[in-house]
């Protein structure tokens, strides 16, 4: 079983890249980074996909989505 990574992981890595995603270009970084088969956890659910991670994530307001994409600036990590 694979270790689960932290949410905040993910936030982090899209606040310090500065960049500006598209879901399927933050799900790729995701694999990247974290491996393809990576699981992540939040306070509010455990053993989540990255496709599942950025939807969770979507829901809560966790990042800033416009036309230009999805951006997680530094002051909106919680």
């Amino acid at each position: 079983m694979n270790q689960s990574i932290h949410g905040h992981q993910v936030m982090e890595m899209m606040a310090e890249s500065k960049k500006t995603y598209t879901k399927q270009t933050l799900k790729a970084e995701i694999a990247n980074i974290f491996g393809e088969n990576a699981l992540f956890h939040t306070c509010m659910g455990s053993y989540l996909s990255a496709d599942q991670l950025i939807e969770f994530l979507a829901s809560k307001g966790k990042f800033i989505e416009s036309a230009e994409g999805i951006k997680m600036p530094e002051d909106h990590l919680c």
